[in-house]
């Protein structure tokens, strides 16, 4: 369990708080609204309202104390930035902020932000990956090169088994594990058969993912 401070409830720091608190996450949640401090409340440990970029008020938190600080501000790029230097001066072992644009990403890294997440480019490529392939039900980016998907089992594969597919020397596509039916099948050999009923987990090449033509 990590203690986390969030600041800003919008929608977006809301939906972090809400996926925190199912996973059993200590959180203290900041915003300057009361109505958002309320609507937290049920899903929080604890909660204050207060103005981030007010110095006092930010190590009356105990910054210091947290094991990630997520700035989730939206709708005042000049509060998260101040906000996210602050943080950074009062001792924060580790800050997440959000950028709207390229350029707040920029400008965030260089004033203190650990990591940016970038919600709307984020969503954009995997809208784009999702588009792109009737197969594909899940997306994760590791890097620019190297990607994990979850596919529904195409139809030419289907009956054919792991080694009989070849996939890896192929494509340089290594199968992680199989959901059949929600349950996750991490155990693989080269004598597992794919079925229509099941969908596969990969770790796959970019390159080579776009080669596959399914």
């Amino acid at each position: 369990m990590k203690s986390i401070l969030i600041i800003g409830l919008g929608r977006f720091g809301t939906h972090i708080a809400e996926k925190l608190d199912e996973m059993g996450h200590q959180i203290m949640a900041v915003d300057s609204i009361e109505e958002r401090i309320q609507s937290v409340l049920p899903i929080v440990t604890y909660a204050q309202i207060g103005d981030s970029t007010n110095k006092e008020f930010l190590e009356s938190l105990g910054i210091g104390d947290f094991d990630v600080c997520i700035v989730a501000i939206g709708d005042d790029f000049q509060n998260s930035l101040e906000t996210t230097s602050l943080l950074k001066e009062l001792g924060a072992k580790k800050v997440i902020s959000r950028a709207a644009t390229g350029v707040q990403e920029k400008f965030l890294l260089r004033n203190g932000a650990d990591e940016v997440i970038y919600p709307e480019k984020q969503l954009a490529s995997w809208t784009a990956i999702r588009c792109s392939s009737n197969h594909i039900l899940e997306y994760i980016e590791l890097d620019k090169d190297y990607s994990i998907y979850e596919i529904s089992v195409p139809e030419q594969w289907r009956g054919k088994t792991v080694i009989q597919l070849d996939l890896r020397r192929k494509y340089g596509i290594n199968i992680l594990g199989l959901r059949n039916n929600g349950k996750l099948e991490m155990t693989i050999t080269p004598e597992t058969v794919m079925t229509e009923e099941k969908s596969v987990l990969m770790l796959c090449p970019q390159k080579s993912f776009r080669k596959l033509s399914i």
